[in-house]
């Protein structure tokens, strides 16, 4: 029974994979979606290569070149302006050979426009509908106030 579990023991510790250098590999984009035109930040792990540059590319942006930045590699690029809408794989291929994939996607968004030109309004340029009103205003202030005083005179008056 002993030889049994001595062999099970063996075929277990063969059949056992080490764990392969480089697992932890990897790249992320943020933001991972973007209209053309604008910029994106890097971030990447080699593994245990980190305290040295590697490369990453992209037909989104090109070729970046990412540096050691606290544990991580790290930089920047910028989708050209003319880039047309879809998914574009990011590859990043590291000195020690380690590689990882990740995937940015160029919207296809327009350019915001400017608001419409309304206009108006009392806060408006120029003589309009707001000065109107500011006359009226003080006209119908001005018929208050008057049938007021004309008003508590006839009262005083007849009371006398």
């Amino acid at each position: 029974m002993l030889g049994a579990f001595v062999l099970i023991g063996a075929f277990v510790l063969v059949g056992a994979v080490p764990a392969r250098a480089g697992e932890n590999a990897f790249v992320e984009v943020t933001p991972n979606s973007v209209q053309a035109g604008s910029r994106v930040n890097i971030r990447a792990s080699c593994d245990d290569g980190n305290n040295r540059e590697a490369e990453v590319q992209s037909d989104a942006f090109g070729r970046v070149v990412l540096r050691p930045d606290n544990g991580f590699l790290t930089g920047k690029a910028t989708v050209p302006s003319g880039k047309e809408p879809g998914e574009y794989p990011v590859n990043l291929r590291c000195q020690n050979n380690n590689t990882a994939t990740t995937t940015l996607t160029v919207l296809d968004m327009e350019q915001p426009t400017k608001g419409p030109a309304t206009g108006g309004g009392g806060t408006s340029g120029g003589r309009g509908t707001g000065s109107l009103l500011l006359v009226g205003g003080v006209a119908a202030v001005a018929v208050v106030v008057a049938f007021g005083l004309f008003g508590n005179r006839r009262r005083t008056g007849a009371g006398s």
